[in-house]
């Protein structure tokens, strides 16, 4: 794993090569922190394992953040069904931009400035997986089998384009601060076995109530 200089100082990952600049060197040194993302804790940054790729596959939704040309920033959510976002290698990403708003915000920011960050959450876990990535966009026509890969004919939506990204670098956030959320499904799964013992009670004592009142008679 690459671990260059950055700004004349030894950085662990590349992952902190992207985001760390001057100004943020300066706050970490400010903080005190400086000193925590120096020396050899390399570690993978720019290619995707099985955990990160079974992550991805497992997610229903993200954020996507991306650049406008007057310097401000964008955060869209973007959601569907698990594995929605597909893992086509190693270092590369896909999904289907299906219609929306039709405000374009994303893909025009991203036919000016390719770059965007990806935070994926898994809230259950307390798990969160920070992704730079260039983002290439695509007609329908223009990768028929990107598109077959991508396309899920079930859901309703109109897609109007492909986005694929070429990973640049990837992190794993520590679970402070994240709050567990649960889907309707994950609570119902959760409590079917309460429902299942709850009806097993009512119909014991259903038929208790009946046997006393035929002992009363």
């Amino acid at each position: 794993m690459r671990a260059r200089l950055n700004m004349g100082v030894h950085v662990p990952y590349h992952f902190l090569e992207v985001a760390v600049t001057p100004s943020v060197r300066a706050a970490q040194a400010d903080m005190g922190a400086d000193q925590i993302w120096l020396g050899n804790h390399d570690r993978p940054s720019d290619t995707f394992t099985e955990n990160e790729i079974a992550f991805i596959a497992s997610r229903d939704s993200f954020y996507m953040a991306s650049v406008s040309e007057t310097g401000w920033p964008y955060v869209q959510h973007r959601g569907g069904r698990a594995g929605f976002l597909k893992v086509v290698d190693p270092r590369t990403m896909a999904f289907a931009d299906y219609r929306g708003n039709r405000q374009y915000i994303s893909a025009g920011n991203f036919a000016a400035n390719d770059r965007a960050c990806l935070f994926l959450m898994d809230y259950v876990r307390r798990a969160r997986l920070k992704i730079y990535a260039h983002v290439e966009r695509l007609t329908l026509d223009a990768d028929q089998a990107l598109t077959d890969l991508v396309s899920d004919p079930t859901y309703k939506g109109r897609p109007e384009r492909l986005f694929k990204l070429r990973l640049e670098a990837y992190d794993w956030n520590c679970p402070q601060h994240i709050i567990p959320r649960y889907t309707e499904q994950q609570v119902e799964e959760a409590v079917a076995p309460l429902r299942q013992r709850l009806h097993q009670l009512e119909a014991e004592n259903a038929t208790l109530r009946a046997r006393l009142e035929g002992k009363a008679l």
